[in-house]
């Protein structure tokens, strides 16, 4: 290395916002606790899909997914790297989810 260089790296830390975090402290709290997955959605961010312990799921948006695991990291919410099998199971949708889900299928 030549003399004066310096290659360490140094990053600005991740801003959360506190509503973020708040929610997803919120969600953990009245379900049990939860797992988290998230998803880039390109210019949007990131969508956090949350699923609780007893099979309720929601889902939060961050700016991007740094933010997005970092705010998952302060909750003290999991974060799965992919849908597996035995999360998806565990999800239960609501009446109302089933019906607006069949008005978008019929509106087509």
């Amino acid at each position: 290395m030549a003399d004066g260089s310096d290659t360490t790296l140094t990053t600005a830390p991740i801003q959360t916002p506190a509503g973020l975090v708040t929610g997803l402290k919120s969600f953990v709290a009245e379900h049990g606790g939860a797992k988290a997955v998230i998803e880039y959605v390109g210019k949007r961010g990131a969508r956090i899909v949350l699923v609780g312990q007893d099979g309720v799921w929601g889902d939060q948006f961050a700016t991007d997914t740094n933010v997005a695991r970092q705010a998952c990291a302060t909750a003290g919410v999991e974060v799965e790297n992919e849908w597996e099998r035995e999360l998806m199971d565990q999800m239960r949708p609501s009446n109302d989810l089933w019906r607006s889900m069949g008005r978008r299928a019929m509106s087509r």
